[in-house]
């Protein structure tokens, strides 16, 4: 039996097309095969005009008496300790929406190696298109709500898991 690592699926929404720009993130914890943690947060984003409300649903409105990403970083940090790895489908995308928040507000990085899980379904199950709704529909993975954060995450992590991803 393989020994499977902790690790933290994790999804952004952002409100315009900079990097910097996360207005929602959701981060999905996994240890010893099984989700032990969930976190869906609202962020402020640096500027108060949104690009994509009609993508993922969430307005300026919703956001303006959150915290910024300097704020939710504590909480975010505390998830991702000791994790093997970070997951998300189409990480490039990801992985560049947490540094540029990281880079925007002063804050440390993060070591954690990325995982894509759109690169797993193409390579373990021969999908394509490969997007996240395809690869949930083949697996049987519940995904009611299209770029719903925390959807997204759970998601990810359960892909994750059927493709045994990265466990050594």
């Amino acid at each position: 039996m393989r020994t499977r690592k902790p690790f933290v699926a994790i999804d952004f929404e952002t409100a315009d097309p900079w990097r910097d720009s996360a207005c929602r993130v959701a981060v999905v914890r996994v240890e010893n095969g099984r989700i032990v943690a969930e976190i869906d947060r609202l962020i402020r984003p640096p500027r108060s005009k949104f690009w994509f409300t009609d993508v993922h649903g969430v307005t300026w409105d919703h956001v303006r008496r959150e915290p910024d990403f300097a704020g939710v970083w504590p909480v975010l940090r505390l998830v991702l300790a000791g994790a093997s790895f970070l997951v998300a489908h189409n990480a490039p995308f990801d992985r560049g929406v947490l540094d540029a928040c990281l880079a925007a507000h002063g804050l440390a990085g993060t070591a954690h190696p990325f995982r894509d899980t759109l690169k797993l379904a193409r390579e373990r199950w021969g999908l394509n298109p490969a997007k996240l709704p395809d690869v949930c529909a083949h697996l049987g993975i519940p995904l009611a709500r299209h770029h719903d954060a925390l959807q997204y995450a759970r998601a990810c992590a359960l892909i994750a898991l059927a493709g045994e991803l990265d466990w050594q």
